[in-house]
């Protein structure tokens, strides 16, 4: 007998006020994903895991603690962590610690001309997925491109997400995950 489990849509990389440059409070992010028939989100605020530690214990919703840490060389996702990892570390180091916080380690937009992390990665580095499609990505089918042929070179899962810092840019990317709908198997 086959059981079927669930694909879920889930925006893996979005930002709520708890970010300095972002205006989504924790319940429009709440409100506005359910809107755009997301099954999940990630909150990644920028070097804070304050919004997603408060959030992710108050809702139904699924909702996965993260942060945007901002290391040395560009922006790494923490996802599933509630513990804060230091800005400005190496690359390898970034990684490592999420990982020791049970998290998991995806660089976030490789591609972007102006924050792109892409050349400053190998195998070695520790890194887990690969952010794919960022909808806040410029130029946006050119970093697509790029991400996706570092991912192929690493041979590192792809991920999607909005990287929305206002409430309607939520769901505008995400990423379909085949499982039951609970962090620790998504």
């Amino acid at each position: 007998m086959k059981f079927c489990v669930p694909r879920l849509r889930i925006d893996l990389h979005l930002h709520t006020n708890y970010s300095l440059d972002a205006r989504t409070t924790l319940e429009e992010a709440i409100r506005y994903a359910k809107k755009s028939q997301l099954d999940g989100i990630a909150i990644t605020d920028h070097d804070t895991v304050e919004g997603a530690r408060r959030i992710a214990k108050e809702h139904d919703f699924l909702v996965i603690p993260g942060i945007e840490v901002s290391s040395q060389h560009g922006h790494i996702l923490g996802l599933n962590i509630t513990e804060p990892i230091p800005p400005k570390l190496g690359v390898t180091e970034t990684a490592e610690r999420i990982q020791l916080l049970g998290g998991l380690a995806v660089m976030a937009h490789p591609a972007v001309l102006d924050k792109g992390l892409g050349t400053k990665i190998d195998a070695s580095s520790h890194i887990e997925a690969i952010e794919v499609i960022n909808a806040s990505g410029i130029p946006f089918y050119l970093s697509i491109y790029f991400s996706r042929r570092l991912a192929v070179r690493l041979r590192l899962p792809q991920t999607a997400g909005s990287d929305s810092h206002y409430p309607r840019e939520i769901g505008s990317a995400y990423t379909l995950v085949d499982a039951d709908l609970n962090r620790d198997d998504v």
